[in-house]
């Protein structure tokens, strides 16, 4: 299998991040528009955050921000471990304290690497 390039591992990351770092209202708006379900932002985190080790190898993402990516991770991880699907739900986005820490740091690695948290939300194209 090719390893994705450095372009597209620091996009997918980016865009990943900006998605949790949106707040919640832009988040479900999101996901309506394009009709996928609420774990899809965590599932797009974690494709990316599989990648982070080898941006920063690469010297394309700070080896600063990484303390960040991993409890975005833990965070998440645990909020799938704990069986409780209602953290998962659309309103879940604004109301849950796992979605509000997340979103805290997704914000402070976005101004850490861009020097700001204010992306545009990514665009995706769903295949059904």
């Amino acid at each position: 299998m090719e390893t994705p390039d450095p372009s597209f591992r620091w996009r997918l990351l980016i865009e990943s991040l900006t998605m949790l770092a949106a707040d919640a209202q832009a988040q479900v708006a999101w996901l309506n528009k394009h009709g996928v379900m609420t774990d899809e932002i965590a599932l797009d985190f974690d494709h990316a955050f599989r990648m982070a080790e080898a941006l920063v190898a690469e010297g394309q993402l700070t080896g600063e921000v990484t303390a960040d990516l991993r409890e975005i991770d833990v965070i998440l991880s645990g909020m799938s471990d704990d069986g409780k699907a209602e953290r998962w739900t659309r309103d879940a986005l604004s109301t849950d304290a796992g979605w509000a820490q997340a979103r805290r740091l997704a914000r402070r690695v976005l101004v850490a690497e861009l020097g700001e948290c204010q992306q545009p939300l990514p665009k995706i194209t769903v295949i059904r």
